[in-house]
């Protein structure tokens, strides 16, 4: 491809919209360009690197066995609302009606439009177990959309779903597809972890995301420093480890505290560490109030308390509502003598205090000397709290570390909860009709190609993996006005081509420095200058990568890329 003759609309300054190195560059370098807010074209550049993105996943998809299709874009209402997610989804999902005022949503992701087509195609037992996949545009009305590419409102998705009659044949495509989410995003040169991850939303258990290690990440991720393991920050598990004080138990007492509300005024109050007082925050669980203690210095993890109690709905307590429910506000509560009807669950940590702090339920006062069981009862122990860095791993080896991530796939084990809702059913081995047990499998594809230029980029621009770069041979012709260097810049372009090099020749009529600013801001790895010395029949060639340079014979030329 001819540089003159291609859309490559490249910007000298960063556009004051973007704000992350991924978007300043796809803008810059004439990648993308904004239609609205988090609505993107995708130009000759960025298209190029998007098709070999969905070759690596359409090839890494088919040697799963599973099969690509193609499902609508505008789906109608009616199967959401079979589901329960035209509500639950709100504002996020876009919405609209036809001429005849039929309600239809734009997909935001197609478990509804997958579960309907295959309970109304597969009858039997004897064509499981199925996979299916697609790649396509999906639409989500975010509220602020940023960051360009990683968080849009239209965006391109890879998604896939898994039928069958077993959890053990469900297990084995999970564990299939998890390692071909490994290799796609291996052969993209990124580094990234599989981490336990939450499946909210969506349902279901059993779930993994694929995060993309970067300090723009919106995401934490816990992982050990001695192994493998890894988790998003909510998913961590803690594991009790501390063991009950040997200090003797003093008697309780109630103090006077004024104006100290937070747990750091408290302990500065009373003299004692963080860790030495217990914070109590009540939550409102589906239809029920709960009380959850913790250490002083640890926070709660909602997710964790949600899952506990596999609860649909969960909230902080309004201070109102806590002053109805135990007689204080925020800062005066605590675990002792609350309601019959309030449960208490205390994280792990807890268990071992002896002689801490805690709030009275009285605004203004606090007990110290305050022994778990001694002095109030635990309706359960367990692991309600975040992760720290230093915590023990969970799996035993090392400690827990934390690094940002940004989500770029996540795998789902959903069950029958949507087989169940849409009533997708087959005829078993038994002869009875059974509902599907369903996997999902997502990659964010527009997300992968914006988190490949966070993790591929210099000051001068971007350096594409090889997998994705979007021609291999970038050829800059230094004066068009000379015709040796014309003459052997066209013999070179001629030659690779013939040799099935997919090459950009940078054929305009520019200077050498705008011509170099711009092969160094798209990133192609392999650059061939055509220079002074074109009458001697040598090229420059430059790795934008390493940045190593040599001089070759153009007659060497083809082999010498062809190693590389």
């Amino acid at each position: 491809m001819r540089q003159s003759n291609m859309l490559i609309p490249t910007l000298r300054e960063v556009p004051k919209e973007a704000d992350i190195p991924s978007h300043q560059l796809l803008l810059k370098a004439g990648y993308i360009r904004k239609l609205a807010s988090g609505v993107y074209n995708f130009l000759p550049l960025g298209k190029r690197v998007l098709r070999k993105l969905e070759t690596i996943i359409r090839e890494e998809m088919d040697r799963t066995g599973a099969q690509e299709i193609q499902m609508p874009t505008l789906q109608p209402a009616e199967l959401w609302e079979a589901s329960g997610r035209w509500e639950t989804m709100g504002l996020e999902l876009m919405r609209l009606n036809d001429r005849h005022e039929r309600k239809f949503a734009l997909g935001a992701t197609h478990e509804e439009v997958v579960t309907s087509l295959i309970g109304d195609e597969i009858n039997s037992y004897k064509k499981l177990p199925l996979t299916v996949y697609q790649i396509q545009s999906k639409f989500r009305d975010e509220k602020r959309p940023r960051f360009g590419l990683l968080r849009g409102r239209e965006f391109l998705m890879k998604d896939a779903y898994s039928f069958h009659e077993t959890y053990e044949s469900l297990d084995e495509a999970y564990n299939r597809l998890f390692e071909a989410y490994k290799r796609v995003f291996e052969r993209c040169g990124l580094n990234f972890r599989a981490v336990i991850a939450d499946s909210g939303a969506m349902g279901g258990k059993d779930t993994h995301e694929f995060m993309v290690l970067s300090d723009i990440g919106e995401d934490t991720i816990a992982y050990s420093d001695q192994s493998d393991y890894a988790a998003n920050v909510e998913m961590a598990p803690v594991l009790p480890t501390q063991e009950k004080s040997e200090t003797e138990p003093k008697p309780l007492e109630k103090i006077e505290t004024p104006n100290a509300k937070t747990m750091q005024e408290v302990a500065d109050f009373l003299g004692h560490s963080l860790q030495e007082g217990m914070k109590a925050i009540m939550f409102k669980v589906d239809d029920r109030f709960v009380m959850v203690v913790t250490r002083g210095d640890h926070e709660v993890n909602d997710v964790k308390l949600k899952n506990l109690f596999d609860a649909k709905f969960i909230e902080l307590a309004t201070e109102q509502e806590t002053i109805d429910v135990v007689g204080a506000g925020f800062g005066s509560l605590g675990p002792i003598n609350v309601p019959e009807d309030v449960e208490v669950i205390a994280d792990y940590a807890v268990k071992p205090l002896v002689n801490a702090s805690c709030g009275a339920n009285e605004n203004g006062y606090h007990y110290r000397n305050v022994t778990p069981e001694r002095d109030f009862e635990v309706t359960q122990y367990a692991d309600v709290r975040f992760i720290e860095e230093g915590d023990p791993s969970p799996d035993g080896h090392g400690t827990i570390q934390f690094a940002k991530g940004i989500e770029v796939g996540h795998v789902f084990k959903l069950g029958s909860l949507y087989a169940d809702k849409l009533n997708a059913s087959f005829l078993n081995q038994e002869g009875r009709a059974q509902t599907y047990i369903m996997g999902c499998y997502g990659i964010g594809v527009s997300r992968t190609l914006a988190s490949v230029v966070e993790q591929f980029h210099d000051e001068q621009g971007m350096f594409w993996p090889d997998s994705l770069v979007p021609f291999d041979v970038h050829i800059i012709n230094l004066n068009m006005k000379k015709d040796e260097q014309v003459d052997l810049a066209e013999t070179v372009y001629t030659n690779l081509q013939e040799q099935s090099f997919d090459v950009l020749y940078d054929d305009r009529q520019e200077r050498a420095g705008v011509k170099f600013n711009d092969s160094d801001l798209i990133g192609i790895t392999h650059r061939v200058t055509i220079g002074k010395r074109a009458n001697e029949g040598y090229v420059e060639y430059k790795n934008r990568k390493t940045g190593e340079q040599q001089d070759i014979h153009v007659d060497e030329l083809v082999s010498f890329l062809k190693t590389l």
